[in-house]
């Protein structure tokens, strides 16, 4: 199981279980069913993650029917072909699938999809590696998250990736993106809120390919961003209106507890409440779901990265009193029916 897991210089909060173990909620509409569609799983110096782990976290309350996998350099192979490496995670990942398929472990179909990565930079050579991710994935491997997140200010950088700035424009990049539809495969786009436009001219070149917009677009609020948060957010919900005009375009709800959103929860004496949760989130959710309506919007919890700031439970109660006056339908598409479409999941 986790155990408190020290920042330092990390990009990520420190998950401390026994401060997140201060706060136990009552679970909101718990027949609602959920499809997590943004976790990971991990290895990491002072930091597992596993399927122990999440399941404890999917196990807290709430009707998690299944789950998708999202890349984070999660059991690369060790040697080979550097291209080919990453498919070793899809491999890992689809051995975790298999022991949730078994049913020995729940009924949620955990890691029922996979997005892995693949590198882009490869050009049209890329679809010799998503051929070999897909027949990994034993049929769930759905896409790949190739990460473009850059700012000018290097205290917004995560020094695991080093995208160059304007990466999506760049022609090699661009016909190793080519290489996703005819495979029936979409693209998970994670950056910072002023690379959104980037997004939508990727999405407006490539009509065809499936993106989806992580963490709703990474608005920061810390290094030159710092103090800025309304300036930011006029900025962030016009790129987010300009994007949804694009069709194939879908957003991510959550993801906004890490270090760059500038938030203090972690800094309290207790873990947030449910009801503060959402009171702060609530008019970035609220735009989303006003440009791209519920059909094309997901909650996702980005565990562990979000664990820093609170705990599961609390997590997807905040997500239900968001949704409290969306109707029936719109509940299903927020919680279960994007996420299912998008990654062709069936559930």
């Amino acid at each position: 199981m986790s155990t408190t897991t020290q920042a330092g210089h990390s990009p990520y909060l420190a998950v401390r279980d026994e401060w997140l173990a201060r706060r136990t909620e009552t679970v909101l509409e718990p027949e609602l069913p959920i499809v997590d569609p943004h976790h990971h799983l991990w290895e990491r110096p002072g930091w597992n993650y596993m399927l122990d782990d999440l399941l404890a976290d999917t196990n807290s309350g709430h009707n998690i029917v299944g789950t998708v996998f999202v890349q984070c350099r999660s059991m690369h192979r060790a040697d080979g072909p550097e291209e080919f490496r990453p498919v070793g995670e899809t491999e890992f990942v689809n051995g975790v699938a298999a022991m949730s398929a078994s049913g020995g472990y729940g009924t949620a179909k955990i890691c029922a999809g996979i997005v892995g990565h693949t590198n882009l930079l490869t050009g049209a050579h890329a679809s010799d590696v998503l051929e070999a991710h897909i027949r990994a994935g034993g049929g769930r491997f759905r896409g790949i998250r190739h990460i473009t997140a850059w700012d000018a200010d290097p205290s917004l950088m995560n020094p695991a990736y080093a995208p160059p700035p304007g990466l999506m424009f760049d022609p090699v990049f661009r016909a190793g993106f080519a290489c996703l539809a005819p495979l029936n495969l979409t693209f998970d786009a994670w950056l910072y809120h002023p690379q959104i436009g980037d997004v939508a001219a990727l999405a407006r070149a490539f009509p065809g390919t499936g993106i989806c917009l992580n963490h709703i677009g990474g608005p920061l609020a810390i290094g030159v961003y710092e103090g800025k948060r309304a300036e930011v957010f006029a900025q962030w919900s016009a790129a987010i209106r300009d994007l949804a005009t694009c069709p194939n375009v879908v957003v991510k709800l959550g993801g906004m507890a890490m270090r760059i959103n500038g938030w203090d929860f972690h800094e309290q004496a207790e873990p947030p409440s449910s009801d503060a949760l959402a009171a702060a989130w609530k008019p970035y959710v609220d735009t989303c779901i006003e440009a791209f309506g519920a059909s094309r919007c997901m909650f996702e919890s980005n565990f562990p990265v979000d664990k820093g700031s609170y705990g599961y439970q609390a997590f997807w109660n905040a997500c239900k009193i968001l949704a409290k006056d969306a109707s029936a339908s719109e509940k299903a598409d927020l919680f279960c029916g994007t996420a299912s479409r998008f990654y062709r999941l069936g559930l």
